[in-house]
C-alpha cells in the first residue's frame, strides 16, 4: 500500500470509528459462487477489529473525507476543528475495498463523508464509489452508504439501487437540540428524506401488476444514529424519539452513540461523557420496544425520566409492576412470557413448544441455560413458587447488576 494512501486510511478510518450504525445484517443473500462478480453477503471471512470503546467492526468503515463545511459543535470533523485532514479519491476507495476483500479482511464497505463543496457534490461522490464497485467490478459484498438529507432526491434514489442499507443520522433527540448544536442541519429535511427512503424501500418490496418485483432498493432498509449525552435530553425523550422513528419510517435500527468530549469544544457541550452503561441500557430498552412488545412510555415511569444504570430495564419494569407476577410459564400467553426478566425471545419459543407436550419444569429452564436466579422471583412452575420472595424489600438489591460499568475512552488517546 502506498504510504500516502496508508496515511489517508489511518486518518479516515479513525475519523469514522464513532459512527455506530454499521451493522451488516438484514440485507438479501447474495454471493459470487456462479463465477460472476466478486464478494458475498453470506459467507465467513470477516476480520473483526475493535474501536477503543469495544465496538466490533466487520466492514471497511471509512470516510471519503473528514473535511466538512458544517460546524456542528459536537463533531470532531467540524470545519473549525483542528484535526489532521485527508480525502480519498473515488478510485482509492474502490481499490481499497477490493484489495481488502481479496485478502479476506472484510465482507463489505461502510462509507460516510464530511460535506465538501455541497451536499449534492458529496453525495454524488459517495454514490459513484458504490456504482463503480457494483457495475464495473461486479462487487456483490455488503455496501452501506451514509446519505446526506439535503442532497437531491435523485441522488438518494441512485444510492438505494447500489447500497444494501442506507442511513441518515437524526443526530440528536430533539429538534431544539439540533438547532442549538448543529444549526446548519435541518431536522425537517432529515425526516423528509427518511420518509422518501421509506416509500422507495416499500415500493421495492411490492409486486407489480404483472407479478414481477421492481428493482431492489436498499434491501437492508434504513437506519439512523443518535448522540447520547451531548444535550440535556433524558432517556424518556430519547426512547420516545426512537419509537416515533420506528413507527413513521420503519427503520431497521436506531443506534445510540455516547458523546465523547472533543478538543477545543464549545461551552455548550458537557465537559464529561455520559456513563457508557447509559448507552447500553438504551440499547436494552430499544430491544424491548422492537422485540418484546413494550411501549416507550411504560419502560420509564420515574419522574427523572432516566433508565436505571444498575439494572436492566426489563427487571426494573418488573419490580415496578410486581402485581403482574408470578407468571405461570405453562399457562401465560406469549406476550406475558416476553415480559419475564431473564426470558428472551428464543427461550419463550422453546417454552411454548415444550408445553404443548408436557408441563415445563425447573430442570427445563436449566437445560435452556436461562438465567435462573433472575427469573425465579417472577415465575411459577409445578416444582417452584416464589412465595414471599416476590414482595421482599431486599429483592431490588439482589437483582442489581454487580458487574463493573464499562468506561468510555476518549476520541484522542
Amino acid at each position: 500500500m502506498p504510504m500516502q494512501v496508508k496515511r489517508k486510511l489511518e486518518i479516515l478510518a479513525d475519523a469514522a470509528k464513532y459512527d455506530a450504525s454499521c451493522a451488516s445484517s438484514g440485507t438479501e443473500r447474495r454471493n459470487s459462487r456462479d463465477g460472476k462478480g466478486i464478494g458475498s453477503t453470506t459467507g465467513t471471512g470477516i476480520c473483526h477489529s475493535y474501536a477503543p470503546d469495544g465496538r466490533c467492526i466487520s466492514l471497511l468503515k471509512i470516510l471519503l473525507t473528514n473535511f466538512c463545511v458544517y460546524d456542528c459543535v459536537y463533531c470532531v470533523n467540524r470545519v473549525s476543528s483542528n484535526v489532521p485532514r485527508a480525502r480519498f479519491s473515488i478510485d482509492e476507495v474502490v481499490q481499497l475495498t477490493l484489495a481488502f476483500y481479496r485478502r479476506n479482511y472484510i465482507e463489505g464497505l461502510f462509507l460516510s463523508s464530511g460535506i465538501i463543496q455541497s451536499p449534492d457534490y458529496t453525495m454524488e461522490q459517495v454514490v459513484e464509489v458504490a456504482r463503480i464497485l457494483r457495475e464495473e467490478h461486479g462487487f456483490r459484498g455488503y455496501i452501506h452508504l451514509k446519505t446526506i438529507p439535503d442532497a437531491d432526491p435523485d441522488l438518494l434514489a441512485r444510492a438505494g439501487r447500489y447500497a444494501d442499507r442506507l442511513s441518515i443520522n437524526i443526530e440528536l433527540p430533539t429538534a431544539a437540540s439540533l438547532s442549538a448544536l448543529a444549526p446548519e442541519k435541518d431536522g425537517a429535511a432529515i425526516r423528509i428524506s427518511m420518509a422518501r427512503l421509506r416509500e422507495r424501500i416499500d415500493a421495492g418490496k411490492d409486486k407489480t401488476v404483472s407479478g414481477k418485483r421492481p428493482p431492489k432498493f436498499s434491501p437492508g432498509g434504513q437506519s439512523t444514529q443518535m448522540i447520547v449525552g451531548a444535550d440535556a435530553s433524558d432517556d424518556r425523550t430519547i426512547l420516545s424519539t426512537s419509537a416515533d422513528l420506528y413507527g413513521r419510517y420503519r427503520l431497521r435500527r436506531v443506534y445510540y452513540s455516547a458523546f465523547s468530549p472533543i478538543p477545543d469544544a464549545s461551552p455548550a457541550l458537557p465537559l464529561q461523557s455520559p456513563p457508557l452503561v447509559r448507552e447500553h441500557r438504551l440499547y436494552q430498552a430499544d430491544w424491548l420496544m422492537r422485540f418484546y412488545g413494550f411501549e416507550s412510555h411504560e419502560i420509564i415511569t420515574g419522574e427523572q425520566g432516566m433508565l436505571a444504570l444498575d439494572m436492566d430495564p426489563k427487571t426494573a419494569w418488573a419490580l415496578q409492576n410486581r402485581a403482574m407476577f408470578p407468571v405461570d410459564l405453562n399457562r401465560a400467553p406469549k406476550s406475558t412470557l416476553l415480559r419475564v426478566p431473564g426470558l428472551g425471545v428464543r427461550n419463550v419459543q422453546r417454552i411454548l413448544a415444550a408445553r404443548r407436550v408436557r408441563a415445563v419444569r425447573l430442570d427445563d429452564l436449566v437445560h435452556m441455560r436461562a438465567p435462573i436466579n433472575r427469573m425465579l422471583p417472577f415465575i411459577q412452575l409445578p416444582d417452584h413458587h416464589p412465595g414471599a420472595t416476590l414482595d421482599a424489600a431486599s429483592l431490588p438489591v439482589r437483582l442489581k447488576d454487580t458487574h463493573a460499568a464499562p468506561q468510555q475512552l476518549g476520541l484522542f488517546i
